[in-house]
């Protein structure tokens, strides 16, 4: 009787692998680094040698394999399309390989996507059936639950909500990513400073304006400098308005931000909180409504990528886990 699951969070810099029982309780877990750079195939077989270390001894007991990966990605064939920050991947049929290795079902998932599932399970999300996960780190994505399902549309590429689009004070189109992903915050913080604004980022960064990033930024927003906050206010905004769109569209009962950007806490969550709450068409879509930090944190994805096994896929109502366990 499969009683096991097996996790796999395949990012940009590290593979992490784990094992869960059915009700997502840890009970191993591995890491190594993609080192993506040395091409495909050499990473596909880190991922398997780590699969090995984690699952138990008997397949039988192995329900399935799961894994987050960076999209583009088709949940429904399994095929890794070209996601950014994994060099050469290009669509990679990743589910097949894997299930000719193992044995077993695998079913992969949108790194953004099996995050809301995680969140749904055992994070700020447990009890709610419309949710709305958004990680903001060095891009912007976002999951979607809707009445207990995952939504995922007709070639799994819904929820990209940091492409909704921003149409600037100068009239440029942008877009979320595009005015408040970290890349952005470091950038507009770096182009203050060369323009001869004060700052303590320069401090955090000993003066090299090349090592100016997202975090750095954060740090000296929490020490009290002006020009940091001003960063972090003004992504919080710009995502504000976006959750607005997301709100009217879906009428969530909890939006939950990751990622690393996230850990920058009120300097980001008070303006768009405050920004979501003037622009929403009625008190209504906002007056119930959370907007939470993570709970899972650096986990979302492992804990999403057992969840994405234990739903089918995301198929199965969130309700009837219990009843099938």
């Amino acid at each position: 009787m499969p009683n096991q699951i097996i996790a796999v969070d395949l990012g940009g810099t590290q593979i992490r692998t784990a094992r869960y029982d059915l009700d997502l309780n840890l009970l191993q877990r591995e890491n190594t680094l993609t080192l993506a750079h040395l091409g495909v195939q050499p990473t596909i077989e880190r991922m398997k040698t780590f699969v090995r270390k984690v699952r138990p001894a008997r397949r039988d007991e192995i329900l399935g394999i799961g894994i987050s990966s960076p999209g583009p990605l088709n949940p429904f064939t399994g095929v890794i399309v070209a996601p950014p920050n994994l060099h050469g991947w290009l669509d990679v049929p990743l589910r097949d390989i894997m299930e000719t290795e193992f044995h077993v079902p695998v079913f992969i998932g949108n790194d953004a996507n099996v995050a809301a599932l995680a969140e749904a399970f055992k994070g700020a999300a447990q009890g709610c059936r419309h949710v709305v996960y958004i990680t903001v780190s060095t891009g912007i994505g976002a999951g979607i639950i809707c009445d207990g399902k995952l939504l995922l549309g007709r070639e799994g590429l819904a929820a990209e909500f940091g492409h909704i689009p921003i149409v600037l004070e100068n009239g440029t189109v942008s877009s979320v990513e595009l005015e408040a992903a970290g890349p952005e915050i470091a950038r507009r913080a770096k182009r203050a400073i060369q323009e001869g604004a004060k700052s303590k980022v320069l401090d955090i960064v000993n003066g090299d304006l090349n090592r100016i990033d997202a975090k750095a930024v954060g740090i000296a927003a929490a020490a009290g400098d002006q020009l940091a906050i001003a960063q972090l206010a003004y992504a919080g905004r710009i995502i504000g308005l976006g959750i607005v769109s997301i709100l009217h569209l879906f009428n969530p009962e909890v939006v939950v931000i990751g990622g690393g950007v996230s850990k920058t806490g009120d300097l980001l969550f008070a303006p768009m909180r405050e920004t979501a709450r003037a622009h929403v068409m009625d008190e209504a879509y906002i007056e119930h409504l959370r907007i939470e930090q993570s709970a899972l944190g650096d986990d979302v994805a492992l804990v999403g990528a057992a969840a994405l096994v234990a739903t089918d896929g995301g198929n199965l109502d969130i309700s009837e886990l219990d009843q099938r366990f």
